[in-house]
Order: structure tokens, then sequence, then C-alpha cells
């Protein structure tokens, strides 16, 4: 008897302290979660409301409730260790931008294309494959002047049509209204010289503008929905003003992300996010024009001599004996020969035949993170090799994420777009991931291929969101290849694309070149492999898209594939 009241008392006490520890357990839950969900709210509130929708994204016309937060923008709260604040200020260094003479510049006084030029550096001598050409450019504003300062963005590429061969140029400025351009000459024939103002000094000074005091001008907007009732609000890594606001902020990489709060719904039931829109009025009217598609936008220079050599075989000479180690920063790292892409840093093999890709990719794992730029190898691969079936998972178009199989030969081809800022449409909110979670969640091994690209939905926001998301980044691959060395990992890079008044505010060749240059550093001298999208989209003779046209995408693709397969020499 006294032993069933033993074991009765036993029971109860179990169950006490269990009770505990679930009462402790959801106390530590709800505290984490009202921390994750509010960012400082104050108790002072302010009674009434006025509230306007635009494109549905609640929006303030007067504060209606006072909060702690004052800090414009959450990335600036970032704390970095002092190895980190030395690289940051390096990489800000090195992609820091000459600046015009101080005092406002008038637009006739403004880098005028059609008043500029260009000369061949000994235009009549004797080249051989693999000598230096160089080219002088020479710069004018709309009176004829000379310039006296640098800061122009330029473009520039050799050519042989016939050939359809291109290669990029190496661009000096000098800092005085002069430019030298360094080409490798690569093969021999007739090759022609093409040198474009993308942007001149005085429209780069209005970029960096931008990008230094409005990263909200591309808005973002979550939808909140609970039962029959929806809110949008207007989401951003910065969000100006004092309204209280749901902080999303990433706890495992810090990545900022702010909406602002539903006025009824609690920030838990946020189920969506997209692209809002783009702000219009950012520039004054002499500021606009600095920005003219038939005046200084990606505007041909022409040359005031000849723009063209003749360029002879070097006797002995093997153009493969130019290959050496993988260096992101080889400039140019390849050229076009007969429209296929020819790496200086590695072999490449060209997978003409879908049999040869399905023998590449025979049990891989192939993880393919980032943008609609990466997705196009997605949608390359499924339409090319008809054994790589996509199966339907439901997911938005040109969203993800995607999947396709082949089951004959194991093969698992995946797509899944990179974290906020996504200016993508309709996200669903427990598909928003970060590259560095998703690289931390993968085993790894010699069956596993991951290639990653971000780059253009940065453009908007100062470097140093883009060097914190790529560190991240950096951090996941090196535990990664730590724990699984044999794992292979690409990196796309950034490309060039068409250019207007409007996209260039958002995303100018010269925002992307920055933060691909800042990518470069970076993920140099670490295990990784790198598909130059840019200068295979630039020494192109297609116009310049956001999307290259498929011949280029069929290049990366075959770089891509020669990392995973690389040929035996």
């Amino acid at each position: 008897m006294w032993r069933d009241s033993f074991r009765l008392q036993i029971f109860c006490l179990l169950m006490a302290v269990l009770a505990v520890v679930v009462l402790v357990h959801n106390f530590f839950q709800l505290e984490l979660f009202m921390i994750f969900q509010t960012w400082h709210l104050d108790d002072d509130t302010i009674s009434g409301s006025n509230w306007i929708t635009e494109d549905n994204v609640q929006r303030s016309l007067s504060q209606t409730t006072k909060t702690a937060r004052k800090l414009y923008c959450g990335f600036k709260q970032q704390t970095l260790s002092k190895r980190e604040q030395a690289e940051q200020e390096s990489l800000l260094a090195a992609v820091q931008w000459p600046k015009p003479p101080d005092g406002k510049i008038a637009f006739v006084q403004s880098t005028d294309p059609a008043h500029s030029d260009f000369v061949i550096v000994k235009p009549s001598g004797f080249f051989k494959v693999g000598d230096q050409l160089e080219v002088l450019v020479r710069m004018k504003d709309f009176e004829g002047k000379a310039k006296q300062y640098g800061g122009d963005y330029l473009q520039a590429r050799i050519h042989s049509p016939l050939l359809k061969a291109g290669a990029t140029g190496r661009i000096v400025d000098c800092h005085n209204g002069l430019y030298k351009v360094f080409f490798t000459l690569l093969w021999p024939g007739e090759v022609k010289v093409s040198v474009s103002l993308v942007h001149p000094s005085e429209a780069i000074q209005v970029l960096l503008r931008l990008r230094e005091e409005r990263p909200d001008r591309v808005y973002f907007k979550s939808l909140f929905k609970s039962g029959r009732y929806s809110e949008t609000t207007e989401c951003n890594i910065c969000l100006p003003g004092d309204l209280p606001v749901c902080n999303f902020t990433d706890l495992y990489t810090g990545e900022p992300w702010f909406c602002y709060k539903p006025r009824k719904l609690s920030c838990a039931s946020r189920i969506s996010h997209a692209k809002g829109g783009y702000q219009k009025g950012l520039l004054t009217q002499e500021e606009s024009l600095f920005f003219q598609s038939d005046v200084n936008i990606k505007k041909p220079i022409l040359s005031s001599g000849p723009d063209s050599v003749i360029v002879k075989y070097k006797a002995f000479t093997d153009l493969s004996s130019m290959d050496r180690a993988e260096d992101p920063t080889v400039s140019p790292s390849g050229y076009y020969y007969e429209d296929q892409w020819r790496s200086r840093t590695h072999w490449i093999h060209h997978f003409n035949k879908s049999d040869d890709i399905t023998k590449c990719l025979e049990g891989k794992l192939i993880h393919l993170f980032g943008d609609s730029t990466i997705r196009q190898w997605f949608e390359y691969l499924t339409a090319f090799v008809p054994d790589l079936v996509e199966f339907n998972l439901g997911s938005p178009k040109n969203v993800g994420p995607f999947m396709a199989v082949d089951l004959k030969h194991n093969i698992l081809l995946k797509f899944r777009c990179h974290g906020p800022p996504i200016r993508f449409s309709t996200v669903f909110s427990s598909e928003l991931r970060y590259i560095a979670n998703e690289l931390n969640g993968i085993v790894g091994g010699r069956n596993t291929v991951i290639a990653i690209t971000i780059w253009s939905h940065f453009s908007t926001f100062p470097v140093e969101v883009y060097i914190r998301r790529l560190r991240n980044i950096r951090r996941s691959i090196i535990q990664l290849l730590d724990r699984s060395p044999k794992t292979l990992i690409i990196i796309r890079t950034a490309n060039v694309q068409e250019l207007g008044p409007e996209v260039s505010l958002f995303n100018s060749d010269w925002y992307s070149f920055q933060l691909d240059s800042v990518m470069r550093k970076m993920f140099s001298g670490i295990a990784v492999h790198f598909v130059d999208a840019w200068e295979m989209s630039l020494a192109h003779y297609l116009p310049h898209n956001l999307h290259p046209k498929e011949v280029i995408v069929k290049n990366q693709i075959d770089a891509f594939l020669s990392y995973v397969c690389p040929l035996q020499t």
C-alpha cells in the first residue's frame, strides 16, 4: 500500500517539474518572439491615425506612434571585428571613385562622347598574337574643350565580327581627362577597337549620392493576413520615420530586414514578400541632363584615326600556353572565338549534345542559388536536356523554388532565390531563405555542386550592405569546404545590361561593376571557381541585356560544366 502511495507522490512530483519546464520554455519562446517581432517600441502612443494607400502599400501621412528606433538603416548597426573592419575599409577604398572638382558643374561642361575620341598608339605597328595594344581616350565637354579631370565610366572591347571573336580591355584613368586602355591580342586577323561612355563623371556623382542617401528608392512590400482580413505594408533594409516596425532580422546571419507594422495584425501574420516599386522624382532637372539615352548613356566614342590593327600569328605559339592558375582578377579572363568562349584560366569543354551534359551530371546534386540570371541556367538545362524533367512544386512562375530530376541518371537540379532584398513578384515568407543559411544545411561531398550569384538586387544599397551579405556567404562556404572539402562551389559574376535614364538610377552597370569588384576580392584566395559572366556579356557582339541571350548562357553553362567535369590534360 505504502509503495502505491510513494509511486503516486513521485508521479505528482514529476508532473509538477514537467509543468515548470514547459512554463519556462514557453516564457522564453514568447520573450524571443517578442524581441524578434518588434523593434524597441515605446509605450508613448499618440492617438489617431491618418493613412493612405499607394500600390496597396501602407504609408503614413503623420507620425502615429513614437518609437525609440531612430536609426534610418538597420545595416548601420552591425558590429564588426577589427579584422572585418579593416577588410571593409580596404574594399571601400578599392572601389572609391574619382570625383570632379568642387563646385557646381554645368551640363555643357560635362563629358560629351560625340566630341571625345580615341587613338590607337602605334596603329601601324607590327602586332603578333599575345602582344599588348594600347589605346588613348581623350575626353571633351559639349563645347569641345578637353576635360581636365577623370571619373568617367567607360567600357571597351576588341572584336573581329567575321570571326565572331571578342575580348574586353583594361581601362586606366589618368585623372586628367585622358584614359589608357590596354588589350591583349588573342587571335590573328583584323582586330577592331570599340570604346563607349557608359556614364560621364558628373552622372557618377549623382549615382553615388543616390546610393548613399536614397537606398529606399526601390521599395518592397509584405502581405499580412489573418482569416479574411489582410494588410500590406512597406518593407526594406532601411525604413525612415518613427512608425512601429516588425523586425525580421535573420537570427543566424544578422541580416537586417524590416516592415512597417500592420495596424491590426501581428508581425507573425506575414505570408509573402514582393517588390513594391520604384521611387520617382529622384533627380533635379539639371541632374536629369546627365542621363540621356541618345546623348551620354552607353554612347560610342569614335576614333580620330584608324580603329583597327592587323594581328599576325606568333611563330610556334600555342594559345593554351597562356593558361594559368585561376585568378578572378586576371584581365581578360578569356575571349570569344567563333562564338565560343575560351578561358585563359581553365580548360573549357563545349557541351554541344544533351548526352554530354547528362554524362557530366550523372549522380550529381546541383544547387543554384541567386537571382534570375542564374535561374537562366536552370531554364537552359531543363530545356536542353530531355531527361531532366522539372518537378512541379507549385511555386510562382519565375520565382521558385524549382527542382528538376533525372531518375535514370540520378541527377537532382535545384534553384532557389536569395533572401531579401529580392525584386521578385510574390515570394512566400516561408521560402525567403538566405544563401548562408542554406549552405549551412548542405552536407556536401564530391557529388555536390553549388553555383551562386548575388549582385543585381543590391545595386541600390550602400556597398556595406553587400559586403555584409558576402561575408556571411563566405563564412558558410569556408565551413562547408572544411567539413566537405570535395564540394564544388562556383561563383557566377555580374553581367552588363541595357541602360536607359530610369534603369541607370537603379541598376546601372557602374553599380554592378562596383559590386562585382568587391565580390572578386572577397572570394579571391578560397577554393571557389568563377564563371566570368561580366566579360562574357561585355565581349560579345550581341546587345547588352540583363538576361543574356541563349548563345551567351550556353557559353556560361560550358564554363560551369567544365569545372564539374574537367578535361583530362
